[in-house]
């Protein structure tokens, strides 16, 4: 069995310019990056006023035994343009961290990825290093302040902007820097972030041009004075060269599927403390050009598709029109409780234990969101037939939507009956969709309604330290964002090791910071790590590349 960089690299594809025609793009409006990877120069793109029906693929909450949502994602599409309709697919970019570390990459995987796959998850087209200077441009710039005379007051020790780098890399956690005497800076504790954790990706990801990106970079906080006051990337002066440095970025990026459906790879803020969704401008523009949009949420439709629907959808004024929720025969084993070490084996009692998690999934879609929803089971070479139909069957039962998908190793054609079902619900199901929340409510009620309508929790306990940000947030009048949600993303709870649909329990706020630029609320219900580190054997390890310059060991 080929792995799926060689598949990759076994099927040829299209030029570029070829993909661009497909898509109705004219060729003025392409800056080539080679060969098979363009980015779309939104200004000279004509606005015939056309706007596509918005697909969302979310899943169930992830496990170790995969999902597989890109790759389904990737497949509906192609399976979409099998069945004649005119489709653009929508995703984020990978980040290198994980591509190096234990994850790998994000392109899809078997007959349903987007290529080049090598470019899309190692460097592209540097959107993720202008992100990453434009972040740290305004480190150096804040640093510098307080070193030549503090005109703002900042109060070193409430300093809450760091530097980033797009890799793993735990040494850069927790660092003291400006050390040396007086002229290498003023010393204080620092640290970095992974460059996706960064606000100015997220900044980045829901700006609608740039003039909208300069008014977000501006309102970023990054410090505060002795008096308790918040200095913003505005006070600072830093927003002209940081917006010069992301403005190529800002366009996005045109790639392909292995069956030449056009593909906009865009942005990739973390999914626990940002949004986890590609930028606006790539949902937009995959709107304008295709009669049917399929775009991804990161993480399961808890925090991935809430934060879509809740954030993204809120901000923008998006509309789904339906949502695709992936599962797999495994993870609902482990859900159930199976050893991962025995999801090879058939056991219809632990899936059968496991699949009350991909129904609350579906019922939220359904009664907290009321979009139309169908669920596809993305089969896995060693799912049995019995292990389908008892999924099949459940669903069925319960008036649940749900469709096989074979995307994996069938490519479109293995997603032709995914994408007749979502082009019934188009055409045929009605949504009313609605917010879980309205922002107009106070914070810790937000908080509170994430935890009982999508979580299904009992309640919230807010720790001294957070209600005293809470406090502070509202008497700055950021009460009336929206809230991000930094949890687990195992578990519905706060606990990781609560699988499955966990019942009576209490979600415990940590801490709650103000996202101002991204314009919403960061609730840490645990330890999110905003800087991973590398597993005992790190990815990095297998990959290499030949005298020839063929890449080998992504994944």
């Amino acid at each position: 069995m080929m792995s799926d960089i060689e598949i990759a690299q076994s099927i040829p594809m299209q030029p570029i310019d070829a993909i661009a025609e497909t898509a109705g793009i004219p060729e003025d409006a392409l800056e080539h990056y080679g060969k098979y990877k363009a980015k779309i120069d939104l200004a000279r793109l004509p606005d015939t006023g056309q706007r596509g029906k918005l697909i969302l693929v979310t899943a169930i909450n992830p496990t170790a035994a995969g999902e597989g949502k890109t790759t389904t994602t990737i497949g509906l599409a192609d399976g979409m343009r099998r069945i004649g309709k005119r489709v653009m697919v929508a995703l984020r970019e990978p980040s290198l961290g994980p591509v190096f570390g234990i994850k790998g990459g994000a392109a899809g995987g078997g007959y349903a990825q987007v290529v080049p796959m090598e470019d899309i998850n190692l460097h592209f087209t540097g959107d993720f290093h202008a992100v990453g200077a434009a972040n740290n441009l305004l480190a150096a710039m804040l640093d510098n302040h307080i070193y030549q005379g503090n005109a703002l007051n900042i109060d070193p020790r409430r300093i809450t902007w760091k530097r980033c780098v797009d890799m793993n890399d735990r040494q850069l956690r927790f660092l003291t820097d400006g050390l040396g005497g007086r002229i290498n800076g003023v010393p204080r504790e620092d640290g970095y972030d992974i460059t996706v954790a960064s606000e100015i990706m997220a900044v980045f990801c829901l700006a609608d041009s740039i003039a909208d990106l300069k008014v977000r970079l501006s309102r970023i906080v990054v410090a505060y004075t002795y008096d308790e006051k918040p200095v913003t990337a505005g006070d600072l002066n830093a927003v002209g060269a940081m917006a010069a440095l992301l403005k190529d970025a800002l366009n996005p990026n045109l790639v392909q599927t292995l069956e030449g459906t056009p593909a906009l790879v865009h942005g990739g803020p973390f999914a626990n403390i940002a949004h986890g969704c590609n930028t606006v401008l790539a949902t937009r523009t995959a709107m304008q050009l295709g009669d049917y949009a399929i775009t991804e949420a990161g993480f399961g439709a808890d925090l991935g598709a809430e934060k879509f629907l809740d954030i993204k959808c809120r901000m923008a004024n998006l509309t789904p029109s339906a949502v695709v929720i992936v599962a797999t025969v495994r993870a609902l084993k482990l859900h159930g409780g199976l050893a991962k070490s025995e999801l090879n084996q058939e056991n219809l009692e632990a899936l059968e234990a496991g699949i009350p998690n991909l129904l609350r999934h579906v019922s939220n879609i359904k009664e907290v969101y009321r979009l139309p929803s169908v669920v596809a089971i993305n089969r896995f070479p060693t799912d049995t037939d019995a292990e389908i139909a008892l999924i099949m069957e459940r669903c069925r039962a319960l008036g649940v939507n749900v469709v096989l998908s074979n995307v994996w190793a069938e490519g479109g054609k293995g997603g032709e009956a995914l994408a007749r079902e979502v082009v019934r619900l188009c055409k045929e199901e009605q949504g009313n969709f609605t917010f879980a929340y309205d922002t107009e409510l106070s914070i810790v009620e937000k908080i509170r309604a994430i935890v009982q309508r999508v979580y299904r929790g009992d309640d919230v306990n807010i720790l001294p330290t957070a209600q005293k940000q809470i406090a502070q947030l509202t008497a700055l009048g950021f009460d009336r964002l929206p809230i991000c949600m930094a949890k687990t993303q195992y578990s519905f709870s706060d606990d990781k090791d609560l699988l499955g649909a966990p019942e009576h329990f209490t979600v415990t706020v940590k801490q709650v910071k103000v996202s101002a630029g991204a314009g919403f609320l960061v609730v840490l219900t645990g330890d999110i790590m905003t800087m991973p580190g590398l597993p005992k054997k790190p990815a990095a390890e297998g990959i290499d590349v030949d005298d020839a310059g063929v890449i080998s060991g992504l994944f």
